[in-house]
């Protein structure tokens, strides 16, 4: 399976694609002066306390005060507050970690008025974007992600990712990072850790450590407001998370961005930085590998299945809703259930690369096509966990019911990804919209092949607006005589101007009207 980054800039900030096999499975845009991410310290003040959500809200400058639980106030809270202090007071000496005298533990259960007072400041890290009218999640539980370990300032304590199974490997990294992390830092080990030799480790150790000091450094001076340290850009941090022997490509088509990407991979995997590419063609980078297409077809309302069957997607304020439907794909198979099981199958794929595209989170509900037997049930349910399993984000999927209906939640940190599906309607001269019109040529390719193969259908004309007829019938060898080949029938086609550029019909060869399910 090929991995390849791609990122595009944009006056208004970055896009990022994550291709598997030249098909998108995650996808981001960055703002040219990213402010909030996740993985963001700020110095903030404290502004409120609500006694009834045991909370506080602190101001870090956003337009709205963030919001910080007494769960998120971190096991080590008066040892941060009180390290905090003595770094702004004693400017002219340096204050380090490793020989400092760790505080209490404050209680699990205890209230947040006796943890913060208001109006001091604190030092907060952001784990969850602003999201529609909500301001960011705060936590005071700081930490500094790697790309192969986690360091936990005032913590003592070596947790293995339990992605990591081996229990000799486990034991391995355990000794490992006991024996080289200095005292008074906590490490989490990452899963991509598996395997990495001391060198590699103790080199990630020791730049998330020099993170730590150099923003602690900035402490020295800092006013409320102020990020004492930022996450590195998207683009960086992805790069961080998923890079591996399996990547192929990292593309990029400014100078800035490719010195940038080639500067973190070759510090962090030299033997790699030769993927890293510079796109200077003229056709735009997204244009030229196809990626603005599948974004127009991956991003509305519906999305269709390989098979002929395809999915609602539904948004509102509490919850995602997904509905599975078979289309044309009802006649193909033995029987109801083997449709069902089919159809599902496929819209399980597709669900999990959703979840990841739009970055979906909270609760979904999924209505699958009904199966009766259980095992088919179980099947679909086994076939969605193998599907996430590459997603980053926490998540919990839950069996399905008898209905049919499978519930998952999705850990959301950042804004649902939307991109605009529809475009102004030549035909109309504006006053509406159509479904983007670059994917007609494939539907209309889609709903052929059922008609030919499925339904037996010979002598198959097509009505279609003159711009969709020419892309069919110019050219040599023209999509046409590539149908002819391949069906072994002439497929007639003729102009009609009075259809929208994304009208077309199908007659059957008494010239009547064959019904096609959307």
């Amino acid at each position: 399976m090929s991995n390849e980054l791609i990122i595009n800039s944009t006056p208004k900030g970055d896009r990022i694609a994550l291709l598997h096999d030249k098909r998108i499975v995650e996808y981001h845009i960055e703002q040219s002066e990213p402010q909030f991410s996740v993985g963001d310290i700020y110095l903030g003040t404290v502004k409120k306390l609500v006694s009834g959500l045991n909370a506080a809200f602190i101001d870090i400058g956003y337009e709205k005060d963030a919001f910080l639980h007494y769960h998120d106030l971190g096991p080590n809270l008066p040892t941060l507050q009180k390290f905090t202090r003595e770094v702004m007071t004693k400017k002219n000496k340096v204050v380090r970690l490793e020989n400092f005298k760790l505080e209490p533990e404050i209680d699990k259960l205890g209230k947040i008025e006796k943890a913060v007072q208001k109006g001091h400041l604190a030092l907060v890290q952001v784990v969850k974007e602003p999201i529609s009218t909500k301001g960011p999640r705060l936590s005071c539980d700081i930490s500094i992600a790697g790309r192969f370990l986690v360091l936990v300032p005032f913590a003592n304590g070596v947790n293995i990712s339990k992605k990591i199974t081996s229990k000799a490997e486990r034991n391995r990294l355990q000794k490992l990072m006991t024996s080289i992390k200095p005292k008074n830092y906590g490490v989490i080990v990452r899963t991509v850790a598996e395997g990495k030799a001391v060198e590699e480790m103790e080199r990630d150790l020791k730049d998330s450590i020099a993170k730590w000091e150099e923003g602690l450094v900035k402490l020295v001076d800092a006013k409320a407001g102020d990020r004492i340290i930022g996450e590195m850009s998207r683009a960086t941090s992805m790069l961080r998370d998923l890079l591996n022997n399996d990547f192929d490509n990292v593309i990029v088509d400014t100078p800035e961005l490719y010195n940038e990407a080639k500067g973190y991979v070759h510090n962090v995997a030299p033997e790699k930085e030769k993927i890293v590419k510079l796109h200077q063609s003229k056709t735009k980078l997204f244009e030229q590998l196809g990626i603005e297409k599948q974004l127009k077809m991956l991003f509305g309302r519906s999305v269709s299945l390989p098979g002929g069957g395809y999915l609602i997607v539904e948004h509102t304020e509490a919850l995602h809703v997904i509905d599975v439907n078979s289309g044309n794909k009802s006649n193909s198979e033995e029987d109801q259930e083997a449709t069902a099981l089919s159809v599902n199958r496929e819209a399980a794929k597709e669900v999990a690369r959703q979840l990841r595209l739009r970055d979906m989170g909270g609760i979904i509900v999924i209505d699958f096509i009904d199966m009766k037997k259980a095992d088919n049930r179980k099947l679909i349910q086994d076939i969605m966990r193998d599907e996430m399993r590459g997603d980053r984000s926490k998540y919990t999927i839950l069996p399905l019911t008898k209905f049919g209906l499978m519930q998952i939640t999705r850990q959301r940190v950042r804004p649902e990804m939307n991109v605009a599906t529809h475009e102004t309607c030549p035909s109309c001269g504006g006053t509406g919209s159509i479904t983007a019109s670059i994917a007609v040529s494939d539907i209309v390719e889609q709903h052929l092949e059922h008609l030919v193969t499925k339904q037996n259908e010979k002598k198959l004309t097509i009505l279609a607006h003159p711009f969709l007829s020419a892309y069919f019938t110019k050219g040599f060898p023209s999509i046409r005589m590539s149908w002819f080949l391949k069906y072994k029938t002439w497929i007639t086609i003729m102009e009609d101007s009075s259809f929208g550029i994304t009208e077309f019909k199908f007659l059957n060869q008494n010239g009547d009207q064959i019904e096609i399910s959307s």
